[in-house]
């Protein structure tokens, strides 16, 4: 039987431990070669906007297939569809409605990049952005780390203080409005950047030494959150996928740069093949692009969950 799931239907289940164990599974899949996850690729309708896909799923004994769309018709990106099939007898499992899914798959993806390249003993950490993906990493990162101090900025005075306060009842966390993005993140442990600004949001100057950064926002020549002096004073660049990273419509932000050629796969981290704290105090940066298939296979985890119920 196909099952309909909507935002509300996620918001009663346990999410984003669900999507922390399904993204783990993902990227030690992607490791082996068991992951189905091509580039994302957009159709354009003139001068609306575009629909957006992502398209894949993973081998094996269970076999998934399936696909993400979402439109940027007038700049949005919230209305969003999800269909799954079992790739093994072509059944249509279910479909998920809305942007919740997307946001959950990005969160807990920062979460594993969390849980494998930041300090174990990380207790504090910044945000610059207070919008759903920002909520959702601290969420992530909530679960992966015993946090104790979260401090929060952004340009919105009302934007960074009702998110201060939301997550501090949700998480039973300190979480801090700060008045600017320095002491948002000075002496952070992890950092967190989750804005769509054109230019860097923090200057690495402004980090301690063994710090480890997620970034989501912008990542073009052109256009991108951080600088690369970030990237320059990082030890390890991971991401979770190379092929999307090179797959934008403008050169990613490291292309040309002395840092170029050091970008990693997350999954060779997750699986244990590339080490990145072997001294305990090297600096990590997780650029978030977007892994196709794991949003597909985040979903057939929902929908059996919500099956159950």
């Amino acid at each position: 039987m196909t099952i309909l799931l909507d935002d509300d239907d996620l918001d009663r289940l346990p999410a984003m431990e669900m999507a922390l164990a399904a993204m783990e599974e993902a990227f030690l899949e992607r490791d082996q070669g068991r992951l189905v996850s091509p580039p994302r690729f957009q159709v354009p309708f003139d001068t609306l906007g575009n629909l957006v896909f992502t398209v894949g799923g993973n081998l094996g004994s269970n076999p998934l297939a399936g696909f993400r769309v979402y439109n940027t018709f007038h700049g949005q990106a919230d209305s969003q569809l999800t269909a799954i099939w079992s790739a093994g007898d072509g059944e249509l499992q279910g479909i998920v409605v809305g942007s919740r899914l997307g946001q959950i798959r990005t969160g807990a993806i920062g979460g594993v990049a969390i849980r494998h390249m930041s300090p174990p003993s990380a207790k504090v950490m910044g945000i610059i952005g207070s919008g759903p993906q920002a909520r959702m990493q601290l969420e992530a990162a909530a679960f992966v780390r015993a946090l104790e101090h979260v401090r929060v900025f952004s340009r919105s005075e009302h934007g960074r203080k009702n998110f201060a306060d939301e997550m501090s009842r949700a998480l039973s966390l300190r979480v801090e409005a700060t008045d600017s993005a320095h002491a948002a993140v000075d002496g952070a442990d992890i950092v967190v950047c989750a804005t769509s600004s054109p230019i860097p949001v923090i200057d690495a100057r402004w980090l301690k030494p063994g710090v480890h950064i997620n970034t989501l926002g912008p990542k073009t020549v052109d256009q991108h959150e951080l600088g690369l002096d970030v990237a320059e004073m990082a030890d390890v660049i991971a991401t979770d996928s190379c092929e999307q990273a090179g797959s934008y419509r403008a050169p990613f932000f490291l292309s040309g740069s002395s840092s170029e050629g050091r970008l990693v796969e997350l999954a060779a981290i997750v699986s244990g093949k590339i080490a990145v704290r072997p001294s305990g105090a090297e600096t990590t940066l997780f650029c978030s692009v977007g892994l196709a298939g794991t949003e597909v296979l985040l979903a057939s985890r929902l929908l059996a969950a919500a099956q159950a119920c």
